[in-house]
């Protein structure tokens, strides 16, 4: 994202210059991770750019906070609003947008009493998640050495900043082996995600993904894919996912707001199905797109115009 001087970032209700959104170095959110954010993307339609399932974002936005018991002060629809104004002020079309709210300056104890909470909304262009031609061709991926956080020790169903250290680990790890992603098991050994995505094995036609005894977050674009699915009258199975089934799998896909649908072609140098994009992800894929883009009529309360 560039500051050019003409990009705007959307701060506690106004929107301010990119230069001049800055936090103190000694912002409690910075020393502690205490923060939960968003991430969700707009899309080019028909009509004009108009975001992705952007009430069940917030919502999700102020559950977070509430799990951790970070004060939102400002009311749903304002921020609602803020995402919409933030696109049309920087005269974007599809992007992405990252709400974000933290914990600013002030005492620097664990406990964070009378601590402000910020809360801001950028907006910038943001292509392919995994990589040009990711989402043709498919990616690489690893079974990673580090375990997904457990939901005894965290909120997983709430997408809190600090729990990303754990994917960034993952990731990092991933990358430096050669592979573009990485797949974290949960600690009794079973599928959870990848660093950022969720995940969904086909097997003999049937669509099986990790639910959220395996400390998954129960992610929006993986509600939307579960939707098209069983509308295609695809059969979905939500249960513990073994490490075997995903080298036997006949297709894997990855799901996320950055990830979109992303095929997965390849986990510790075992070929999945083809090497290639499955035809049930691509099927898939095809309606999650048009769905975005405003091509899906049925869909269309899944999109707020900017």
């Amino acid at each position: 994202m560039a500051g050019d001087g003409k990009t705007s970032i959307w701060w506690n209700g106004k929107l301010v210059p990119y230069a001049d959104a800055k936090t103190h170095v000694l912002s409690h959110g910075l020393h502690y991770g205490t923060g939960v954010f968003e991430g969700i993307r707009a899309y080019e339609t028909p009509t004009g750019p108009a975001i992705f399932r952007l009430r069940e974002h917030i919502e999700r936005l102020y559950e977070s906070a509430r799990a951790y018991k970070i004060p939102l002060p400002l009311p749903f629809d304002t921020v609602f609003e803020g995402c919409r104004e933030v696109v049309r002020a920087n005269q974007l079309g599809a992007c992405y947008l990252r709400p974000l709210v933290f914990l600013g300056h002030g005492p620097l104890g664990v406990y964070a009493k009378n601590v402000p909470t910020e809360v801001v909304i950028a907006a910038y262009p943001w292509g392919a998640y995994l990589g040009d031609g990711s989402l043709e061709k498919g990616i690489r991926t690893t079974i990673s050495s580090w375990t997904r956080l457990h939901h005894a020790s965290f909120p997983t169903t709430a997408k809190g900043s600090g729990q990303y250290l754990n994917s960034t680990l993952a990731v990092r790890e991933a990358r430096e082996k050669g592979f573009e992603e990485a797949i974290l098991l949960d600690r009794n050994g079973n599928v959870a995600e990848g660093s950022g995505e969720n995940l969904f094995v086909i097997k003999r036609g049937r669509l099986i993904t990790p639910g959220i005894d395996s400390s998954i977050l129960p992610g929006i674009t993986r509600d939307s894919v579960i939707t098209i699915a069983k509308e295609m009258g695809i059969d979905v199975s939500v249960r513990n996912v073994t490490r075997g089934e995903l080298y036997a799998a006949d297709e894997l896909f990855f799901t996320g707001t950055a990830a979109e649908v992303t095929p997965i072609r390849e986990v510790d140098n075992y070929t999945i199905g083809a090497g290639a994009r499955g035809p049930i992800t691509e099927k898939l894929q095809s309606a999650f797109f048009r769905a975005v883009k405003g091509q899906d009529p049925a869909k269309s309360a899944w999109l707020t115009k900017v």
